[in-house]
Parts: C-alpha cells; structure tokens; sequence
C-alpha cells in the first residue's frame, strides 16, 4: 500500500535516525530542483516507509529523464551540507520569505490560524544554501548520509493536499535506506515483488477477474480463486466453531438511520454508497458492527449469556477513489472475516487471549509469524475524530494494553491510528519476501453499545452495558487472497492449491489407467485433474508446472505393469514409486496437517 501523504510541516522530530535521514534527503531533492529549475514552486515533502518525496510546481513539466540530473544535483550539493539550523519566525517575516509560492503560503496561513509558531529549517551555504518551512526531525549531520544510500526512484502525478479539485503537481519519489547494501536489498526486493504481483499471477492462474462492465474495485471470482477463498474462509470458521461463536447473516444495506446511529454516516461521508428505493434512503452496508449491534438487541440477555460471539464473513462497501485501487488488495467490495463479542470489563483479556490463540494458529499455519508485531492503535489529539469521553477511551486504552501485556504480545504504541470508535491491536506480519502486512486486528469498543443503548441483565437484576469487541482474523478475504498469491507465488501448498494433483497419461492408451486412479483420488475430495489429450507428454507436464500444481503423476507402461504410481512433487521434485493407497495417504495427511 501506498504511503499516507503527509505535509512535510506535519513531520514533527522523528524517533528513528532513518526516518530523520530521509525527511533531511527531502529537503536536499527540494534544493537540487531549485538549483536546476529556479522558478520551480517546492510544496510538500515528507519521509515515507521506503524513502522520501517532494511535491513541486513546474512551468515546464519534467520526465523520469530527468531524475538521473537531479539526483547527480543532490550528490554535488550533499558534502557542503551539514546540520540543519531552525529558527522561529513571525508571521510577516514567513510571509515575506516565501512570497511569489502560493503553497507555502497557505501552509503559513494555516499554521497562524492554529496559533503554532512557525519555523523554517535551513541547510547549507551561500549556493547550496536552502531553506524550508518546517517542523524540524533532521539529521544530525548530513555528512554522515552516505551518497550511495540514496536514489531518485520515479515521478508520479499528486494534487495539491490530496484533493482532486487543487492543481496536479509533481512529485519526486526518492528511495533512501541506511547504507548502499540496504538499498540493493530493497531493490531485489522490488524485482522480486513484481514477478509475485497478485494481478499478474491472478491472471496467468485464472483465480479472479477485473471488468469495466462490473466495475473498478468490484473483481470477480474464477474457479480457482473461489476454491482459494472458501478453503481460507473454512478454516477461519473451523478455528472459531469450537470457541463459543455463533455464525449469523445480515443484508448488505440498511437505512440511514442505523449508520447515523453508529457514526459511520458522519464519519465516512462521500465513502458511502447511496441507494435509493421508492422514496426510502439506503447504504451499502460500510462495516457490519451496526448490523450486530441489532441482532443483539434483539435478545434478552442476562449475565449467565455472556459473552456472546457472533461471526459473520460478510461484504462491506466504501467507495475508494479509482487511483487507489489495486487487484484484490485495494478494492470497493470488501469482504472482512468479521467477528463481534459482547461481554463484560472482566472478561475482555479472557476473550482477547482466545482471538489472540487463534491470529496465532491461523498465521503460523500461513508461515507468518517471523517477525511479526503488533501495533496498539490509540487516539490522537485531535479528539474531534473519535467517539467518546476521555474516560471511555482511558478505559479502552488500558483494557487492550493490559492484554497485550497478558498475551506478550510485541506491541509498540501507535498515537492516532485507532478505529474512530475505539483503539484497536493492529498485527503486523512479514511475507515470504520480507514486506510488511497489517493484516489482524482486535478492537475495544465502549462507544457503540453506548450509542445503541445495548444492555444484559447482571447479578443484581440491573442493566449493564456490555463491552464490544470487533476482530478480524485475516483483515478481509480479497486483501488477504491478494496477499497470499504474492506470499506463495502462486505456488499455493496442498490444501489451498485449487488444483491440486494432475494426472498425466503418457500415451492414450493409458487412459483407463488414469481415468481410475483420478476417479481415487476424488472419492477422497482431492482436487485432481486428468489430461488425457492427445498431445506431447512434454507438453502436459509443462502445462501442470506452468499453473503450479503441487503434485503430478505420470502414468505409462512401468505404472500399470507395477500398479504403482510416479509421483512428482511442483517443489521437492521426483518422491518416488507409490501404491495408490500410499498416494492418498501422504496426500490427505499432507491436506490434513495443512503442512
């Protein structure tokens, strides 16, 4: 996913030597652009997860051309570049400072109107010389940047803020990492990340469809991702059954009026979808909590029912504007594996605990859980953007912090990342290639119940509220496919892969063979495949390496004169001779095990 936008203002001092190193390259690129194009307008350029960018206003449009000149610019300004020196300026002075650059202008406007000070940040001397508007979060001493470490990447198309109604400028990317043999790393990386591209294997396997018919954001299920997706949703249900959760259905719209109830219609505004029926107003449903909140209201429950754990892989809507999708991994139809538990204060680290059992079996199972970590997603300053009194969120805060403590969970504070009805433990994992997915999360909500007037009846014969907790395992089933191709490669293992034996007669006379070792192998529910075409053997196993089915058995002469079976492994290679019986064996205990 692409980096959230931020204003280099808003980049307050930095807690990582690298991110303050790449925020100092962003004002380097800015003073290289200057020296070459004078009547550049610079705006915005903040550090983002792989480096940096800038955003300019050009007279005359630039290409990816021109990049190679402006980074050998950076590197000739780079040694006369030292520490960078901050000073606090009025209003009038900032003004007059950058006087002809509408931008800065408006940033310098904003700024007053918020009564911050306002300071700019200056680097160099005499003709390296650059100053800009900003918060500060710089290195140290730009000599110890190593010259190698850095690189212009490409240039792409940005509005102003972010929004389609200001002016497109231009934006430099840049990719920035502590040393040259970092930078390779990522670079390898990238390589490595285009041949597993989901919308290049999605097509090549034929596991999912984008229409123009249909609509963007909106992909379409083939065969063999469907197999991919029910088996993934399967397993989600087969480790929520057995804990207490009841599956349920609801609708994909409702009236306005629940989503007004919730907060969702204020919250995510132009983000929904509007239907209109007769002279009634409705919304594709945005997320399926307020839904939830319904079925439990619809019940009497008293304290001897809690908690109560409703589970629902259910379609939610948001318009995503059409720049921003991706595949299966930015999409308008979103299907979350979505859980909610009703329950007591006291029993929030219990029920955390059993979601946190089941992140840790469901991603182990997905050889995730190297690395991985976990985000404690709180409230910012900003408290306008939540649900709310201070004290329910103090509650919120503590209850999920103590049950990270509780599980040992890695967690790491993140300030105004949570859901805007409560915080949240976001679970960060790493693919096969080392890039970083949020992908789990477990939510802690006391607004909602609030909201909805929610209560059961406890000891006392009195109304309490319950606490509500959201959770979801895999995030949502389109991302997580989306995910798991590039994970996999496409070379999905055994009870994922939607095909997966193929069984190939060397000539057509070993057909009746085939035909009833295929025959076998599905009475067992193994997803096999026959090809029994008159073609090149060749041909046919090229065929089954090309869609990565993890196993194939030749079949000829040696085979029925032995009444064994050749089986070939897609990653181990040739296993050797096996009775049919033997075959099933190691194929359903490999299913099984989902080893």
């Amino acid at each position: 996913m692409s980096p959230t936008p931020q204003t280099c203002y808003n980049c307050s001092h930095m807690s990582h030597d690298l991110e303050k190193q790449r925020h100092s390259l962003a004002h380097l690129l800015a003073a290289a652009v200057l020296k070459l194009y004078p009547d550049a307008l610079p705006t915005l350029g903040p550090a983002v997860d792989n480096g940096f960018y800038y955003d300019f206003d050009f007279p005359t449009p630039i290409t990816e051309k021109d990049l190679a000149k402006i980074e050998k610019e950076m590197k000739k300004i780079l040694p006369s570049w030292k520490e960078f020196s901050g000073a606090e300026v009025s209003y009038v002075d900032a003004k007059e400072k950058f006087t002809g650059n509408p931008y800065k202008l408006e940033l310098i406007e904003e700024i007053n109107g918020k009564g911050e000070k306002i300071t700019l940040y200056t680097s160099g001397k005499e003709k390296t010389q650059f100053t800009d508007l900003c918060r500060g979060g710089h290195v140290d001493d730009m000599s110890t940047v190593p010259a190698d470490s850095f690189k212009l990447e490409r240039i792409a198309g940005a509005y102003w803020r972010g929004k389609e109604t200001n002016k497109m400028l231009t934006r430099i990317y840049g990719l920035a990492f502590a040393s040259q043999t970092d930078l390779t790393a990522y670079e390898l990386q990238q390589e490595e990340a285009k041949k597993r591209d989901h919308r290049k294997l999605g097509k090549e396997l034929k596991l999912f469809t984008i229409s123009e018919l249909v609509g963007s954001g909106l992909p379409l299920m083939q065969p063999n991702g469907m197999i991919i997706r029910k088996a993934i949703e399967d397993y989600l249900w087969d480790l929520h059954k057995d804990k207490g959760y009841s599956r349920v259905w609801t609708p994909h719209m409702a009236k306005e009026s629940l989503y007004e109830t919730s907060g969702h219609a204020s919250k995510f505004g132009d983000e929904l979808f509007r239907v209109t029926g007769g002279d009634e107003q409705f919304f594709l449903k945005p997320m399926n909590c307020p839904h939830h909140m319904q079925i439990f209201a619809d019940n009497q429950f008293s304290y001897r029912h809690m908690p109560v754990r409703y589970f629902e892989p259910a379609t939610v809507y948001r318009y995503e504007k059409a720049g921003q999708l991706s595949g299966l991994t930015r999409v308008r139809a979103i299907t979350q594996d979505d859980g909610h538990l009703f329950c007591r204060v006291s029993q929030i680290s219990a029920e955390v605990s059993t979601i946190v059992q089941i992140i840790k079996e469901f991603y182990t199972t997905m050889n995730m859980m190297e690395g991985y970590w976990v985000r404690l997603s709180t409230r910012g300053d900003d408290k306008t953007k939540y649900l709310g009194s201070d004290e329910v969120w103090e509650k919120a805060e503590g209850a999920l912090e103590q049950s990270a403590k509780e599980n040992n969970l890695n967690y790491k504070i993140g300030r105004d990342e949570a859901a805007f009805y409560g915080p949240k433990l976001d679970f960060m994992f790493k693919d096969a290639i080392g890039r970083e997915w949020q992908l789990a999360t477990i939510q802690c909500d006391f607004n909602l119940p609030e909201r909805f007037d929610l209560s059961f009846t406890n000891e006392k014969g009195e109304a309490e509220r319950p606490v509500v907790i959201h959770r979801a395992i895999s995030g949502s089933l389109e991302r997580f496919m989306g995910v798991m191709i590039e994970h996999y490669a496409g070379n999905f293992p055994l009870w994922l892969a939607p095909t997966q034996v193929k069984i190939i007669p060397v000539r057509t006379h070993h057909n009746d063979y085939a035909q009833k070792v295929f025959e076998a192998l599905r009475e067992q529910g193994i997803r096999a495949e026959l090809d029994d075409a008159d073609e090149n053997l060749g041909k046919k196993v090229r065929d089954a390496k090309n869609m990565r089915i993890p196993y194939t058995i030749i079949i000829g002469d040696k085979e029925i004169e032995s009444n064994n079976l050749t089986i070939e492994n897609r990653d181990k290679g040739k296993i050797g001779e096996k009775t049919i019986e033997e075959t099933l064996a190691l194929f359903l205990d490999e299913i099984k095990n989902k080893s």
